[in-house]
């Protein structure tokens, strides 16, 4: 059973084009061809990268942090309640009032208390901006690197301004060393990425994020054993320069360089519309739609591949509406937080007292009330930087 699905998964048809088998791509005289096989040893390199993550977020992200004057953030911890807080872990963090009130009956505990013990309870799991600085610097410098990389290694290359050029001569391609190395580092970091998102910070966009790892991951591994490496290397050179743009825009919004961090996430917006709207459709997509039939019949991994694209693309689409939509925001002055990320990650830990809290209840509808309008109503508009650039990384 196992030898015939395995024979089925790998064949002839399905990943190359008409009258070229596995034979043809077997290394010979000085021509070496990309191998399923090769891709085994992105899982060691995918753990390697987290134990260097973890490394560089405490040896050089959390001094750099502590020179731009950002620190840990203390919450206050919540009193021992296992009613409460079975609640909370099995339910939901933000009950509504109806449940409240049966909570506070099941633990002997005022509507006022259960309130407050949950907005601390979820001020104690909302990251810090610590965290936040270490994920966004870890992040940056891997990008960096990988832009400058692909840019060294595909510079001098006919390809690179030509696509037409990325169908010569397919699928006898032989494999370049800088080639090979781009790719087993670009899929192992990305692994690495899918490995670390239960301790990575969560954005409302999580699901689409996830869904972006994994089709890079099966676009790149499929390139990799179809030998569609040149059109590959593209992909991830136009993916990564904006990339870099949006992680150092967090970057410099964390250690409240407001200036600096509007205008990389101006430059970032620009840039991720240039790369993924026109040309990544209008270049890498077209090249990998019209030009491949002039060289042989369309087959499965044709089409496979291009739907992958534009997989991509849609997300492309999804995140470039969500930039426009807070430029227009903030444009027209009626932008109060991140399109993309959660309330609670929004929230500033600065929970009152139950003095101040008294305080403010007998205040009524008083002055208290109108300090809290003039605190989170439209009269308190949050800057640019402040919104923008506490997005996780836009793929």
């Amino acid at each position: 059973m196992f030898d015939t699905v395995y024979e089925w998964f790998w064949w002839d048809r399905i990943w190359l084009p008409v009258n070229l088998t596995w034979a043809d791509l077997e290394d010979r005289e000085g021509w070496v061809y990309a191998k399923a096989s090769h891709l085994y040893v992105t899982g060691p390199y995918a753990v390697a990268f987290l134990l260097i993550r973890y490394l560089f977020e405490r040896l050089i992200a959390t001094p750099l942090a502590a020179s731009a004057g950002i620190k840990e953030k203390v919450h206050l911890k919540v009193a021992d309640n296992p009613i409460l807080e079975l609640y909370y872990v099995s339910h939901s963090r933000n009950p509504g009032q109806a449940d409240i009130d049966g909570l506070s009956k099941k633990s002997s505990w005022s509507v006022r208390q259960v309130e407050r013990w949950f907005r601390r309870r979820r001020n104690q799991d909302r990251p810090g901006v610590l965290k936040k600085f270490r994920e966004a610097s870890w992040r940056f410098a891997f990008y960096l690197l990988a832009f400058i990389g692909g840019i060294v290694a595909l510079y001098d290359k006919e390809w690179f301004y030509d696509t037409r050029e990325v169908w010569t001569g397919f699928p006898k391609q032989s494999m370049l060393e800088s080639q090979y190395w781009y790719y087993i580092l670009e899929m192992s970091f990305y692994e690495s990425l899918l490995f670390s998102v239960a301790f990575d910070v969560k954005r409302k966009d999580f699901k689409e994020q996830i869904i972006h790892h994994l089709a890079t991951l099966v676009l790149l591994a499929f390139s990799w054993c179809v030998n569609y490496i040149r059109i590959g290397t593209l992909v991830m050179l136009v993916h990564d320069a904006s990339d870099v743009l949006l992680e150092s825009a967090k970057l410099f919004n964390y250690a409240k360089w407001e200036k600096t961090c509007n205008t990389l996430f101006v430059v970032f917006a620009i840039v991720f519309m240039v790369t993924r709207l026109i040309i990544f459709p209008f270049w890498l997509i077209h090249c990998t739609w019209v030009y491949p039939v002039d060289h042989y019949p369309p087959f499965f991994g044709y089409y496979f591949f291009n739907v992958m694209l534009v997989v991509l693309l849609f997300l492309h689409i999804f995140w470039a509406y969500l930039i426009l939509r807070m430029v227009r925001k903030f444009l027209f002055g009626i932008l109060t937080r991140d399109e993309r990320s959660d309330n609670e990650e929004e929230e500033e830990d600065s929970s009152p007292s139950e003095e101040e809290e008294e305080r403010q209840h007998k205040l009524g509808n008083g002055l208290g009330a109108g300090e809290k309008e003039g605190k989170n109503g439209h009269f308190g508009r949050l800057s640019l930087s402040e919104n923008m650039c506490q997005s996780k990384t836009v793929y």
